[in-house]
């Protein structure tokens, strides 16, 4: 299998590294070589977090250059647009439409760009995205729209509902799991 590349972006809080276990989880029970890099940029200060998924037969490096990327799934607009660069030509990009302003909006430096998720559809041909925070909340909880991701990027990427099903029950505590797993589901149908 020949090496494979994901990146997971978002901002600090919106769950990016229990998608990166997850999504490590399931490629490891595939027999999968897997490098994962995480890079927290003021993540606590709401600030953007990167993380970098490899995997294949052999993999050597974590680390996705611009214009590697197989798929980027972004948990905020913004992000997505930030890290288009990374993703190929022919990669797929997979992104909510939630929008959560960066401090140069909220001082009223700048202004959040308008029409983002059109504008993001010009410039890549593979764009979904979907409204993750509103199936978080039917699922029971907002938090929950990085499993919805990890759901719709399940739907496209062709690995097994029942390895990311026991992903999910290894990596998320037990009394959150059916919530997950019902965000999961609602993601996996989107």
């Amino acid at each position: 299998m020949e090496t494979r590349s994901i990146m997971i972006v978002g901002v600090g809080g919106q769950g990016s590294l229990l998608a990166s276990r997850l999504l490590g989880n399931v490629l490891l029970a595939q027999g999968c070589d897997v490098k994962v890099s995480e890079v927290h940029g003021m993540s606590q200060r709401g600030g953007s977090v990167v993380t970098y998924v490899r995997y294949g037969d052999k993999v050597y490096s974590p680390v996705i250059e611009k214009g590697e990327a197989d798929a980027v799934i972004s948990f905020e607009l913004l992000e997505a647009a930030r890290c288009l660069p990374y993703l190929k030509r022919e990669g797929k990009l997979i992104t909510s439409t939630q929008q959560i302003d960066p401090m140069p909006v909220i001082t009223g430096a700048a202004e959040y760009p308008a029409d983002l998720a059109a504008k993001l559809k010009e410039k890549c041909a593979d764009v979904v995205a979907v409204d993750a925070l509103a199936l978080a909340e039917q699922a029971g909880s907002a938090k929950a729209s990085n499993v919805v991701l990890m759901g719709v990027f399940a739907a496209r990427a062709g690995f097994p509902a029942e390895l990311w099903q026991k992903a999910i029950e290894q990596c998320v505590p037990e009394r959150f799991l059916e919530l997950n797993k019902k965000a999961f589901e609602l993601g996996l149908s989107a």
